[in-house]
């Protein structure tokens, strides 16, 4: 058992007076407003089919490390506190020390006569930390309980004794309440940066997150001991019921957007702002047809003439208008009148809700490049027609409470959690949109898309020219609801809503390359020819529902 690091005396710094972030616990600015009467949603508890869960985030410290992990500032472990009667704990709860205390674990109670949950026939010592010459508060001592036949451990328990936990402390849970899990992001290990071959914790995900996956995360964690060969996650719960009584109505899901509604922000030399849908259509928006190029066909305002489902089978595409005049100010949006559209779904087991915010842009610009020490345009790289993003919110059902915003960035993007989030006005998070690229980013700045001092400039900044998404939107589609949410027309076009390219990528990357020094031109070329299509244009964008997060998981 153990880590087989250098032996060594541990230093106590219980007494070091810096405070650290996780010293104080993140709350959101605003009070929650009431939510309007449902069913199940945000009751404090949810039936995933025989075990009741709640959310637990009070807690008592039980060892920190202070270096180490990330940022170098080590990280606290937990266990829940104020667990209501009948409840049980499954597993201790850990942070990094570099970001506000945000977090939870799981409770559970059997609500049957089955025997649902188990304690531990006894406990296995993984890991302690009284070997590490590492500033830390005493020592930790990480425990994993060994299940009943049957039965999985969802979690282990930190102590700071190296006395065997009682078994009455925590709960197994039967096998077929049970679900794959996989690492997440990483809490601790010795080192600044994640090492394999040292001792780890990570936090825990199901490994399949989807519209219709019923993996439930319960808020623990993994301790991963390469050197005794515990490396493999521990199980999470499972929906088994698939019960989806705990997602929110209609009324609340209003409720719940004009409370996080975001604000986004352009840049204010931003030229490509959005527009609805329907603006787009009525002026003067066109739909090709593969063979009739010469012939294409105006929209109709709901989208009603375009061709449903089917796939992106090039037969078909959007474009702007011909007439010059048109074409320009179609391109340049219209702001004022635009609207977001929300795609609301069942995320983690039903135990969250996601709210996929939608923005379209008529038009999407072309990018900038840094190269080392020079910002340059590349030309017509990164132009197309019709250009879809998104923020998606992550809401506990068990509360009603924002607990992360997904920013897309291109065809990626990041999770950040409400605690690292800016507020205004309220519990209503900003956001800001990247100069004529549109990606999303949670703070303004420049973050460069790129690496060896080359890369695409995604310029953010707060300005005048801004978009409170409360104000104008629509749910275009919630599929647990039933027809209680009518899809648009224009939501099933499942084609193109650009053409491809007009311009030739080569001549662009010759005509940017003349005004590099001879040394950048050929890794700038490089660079360029491994970005994304949907950064260079190349490709016309499809719409919402054929990207990957409609019926799965962020990333």
């Amino acid at each position: 058992m153990g880590n087989c690091l250098s032996q060594s005396s541990a230093r106590d710094v219980s007494k070091k007076k810096k405070a650290l972030p996780i010293e104080t616990a993140f709350r959101l600015p605003s009070p929650l407003p009431t939510w309007p009467p449902g069913e199940g949603f945000a009751t404090g508890t949810i039936d995933i089919g025989g075990i009741h869960v709640c959310q637990i985030s009070s807690f008592t410290k039980v060892w920190a490390t202070h270096e180490g992990g990330p940022d170098n500032l080590g990280a606290t472990f937990f266990e829940p506190s104020s667990i209501p009667d009948g409840y049980h704990m499954l597993g201790s709860y850990g942070q990094p020390n570099n970001s506000l205390l945000f977090g939870w674990v799981l409770a559970a109670k059997d609500d049957t006569d089955e025997t649902l949950l188990k304690q531990p026939t006894d406990y296995t010592l993984v890991w302690s930390s009284q070997s590490l010459k590492i500033k830390q508060d005493g020592n930790g001592f990480i425990w994993l309980p060994i299940a009943p036949e049957g039965y999985q451990a969802l979690g282990h328990v930190v102590t700071n004794t190296q006395d065997k936990p009682s078994l009455e402390k925590i709960r197994c849970v039967r096998s077929d309440f049970t679900d794959q899990s996989e690492n997440y992001s990483w809490i601790w290990g010795p080192s600044k940066e994640i090492d394999a071959k040292q001792f780890n914790f990570f936090s825990l995900r199901p490994s399949k997150r989807g519209l219709l996956d019923m993996g439930v995360c319960v808020g623990t964690f993994v301790a991963q001991n390469p050197n005794d060969g515990s490396s493999a996650p521990l199980a999470c719960l499972k929906n088994v019921k698939s019960n989806l009584s705990c997602m929110p109505n209609r009324s609340q899901i209003e409720t719940l957007f004009q409370a996080y509604s975001p604000w986004i922000y352009f840049h204010p030399d931003e030229t490509y702002l959005p527009s609805s849908v329907r603006w787009f259509f009525v002026n003067g928006a066109l739909l090709y047809t593969k063979g009739e190029e010469s012939k294409p066909v105006p929209i109709e305002p709901t989208g009603s003439n375009l061709p449903q489902g089917g796939s992106n089978d090039d037969n078909y595409w959007l474009d702007l208008p011909i007439d010059e005049a048109s074409k320009e100010k179609v391109k340049k949006g219209d702001l004022p009148n635009s609207q977001v559209y929300l795609h609301v779904k069942p995320m983690l087991g039903a135990t969250y809700t996601d709210i996929a915010i939608w923005m379209f842009y008529p038009f999407n610009g072309a990018v900038k490049a840094k190269v080392e020490f020079i910002d340059i345009s590349l030309g017509r790289i990164g132009e197309h027609v019709g250009d879809w993003e998104h923020v998606t919110l992550r809401i506990s059902n068990f509360n009603g409470e924002l607990h992360s915003i997904y920013f897309s960035e291109h065809s990626g993007g990041s999770w950040v959690e409400a605690s690292e989030l800016e507020f205004q006005g309220g519990n209503k998070p900003c956001s800001y949109s990247s100069l004529h690229g549109h990606a999303m980013y949670s703070k303004p700045g420049l973050v460069l898309q790129g690496s060896g001092g080359i890369g695409i400039r995604n310029d953010t900044a707060k300005s005048k020219i801004l978009m409170d998404t409360g104000l104008q939107f629509s749910i275009v589609a919630a599929e647990y609801l039933g027809s209680t949410i009518i899809e648009p027309p224009w939501l099933n076009y499942l084609r193109k809503w650009g053409p491809k390219i007009s311009y030739n990528l080569a001549d662009e990357i010759k005509k940017v390359e003349k005004l590099l020094p001879g040394k950048l031109k050929s890794a700038f070329e490089k660079f360029v020819k491994s970005l994304p299509n949907e950064v260079l244009g190349e490709e016309g964008p499809t719409g919402p529902k054929v990207k990957r997060n409609w019926n799965g998981d962020e990333v």
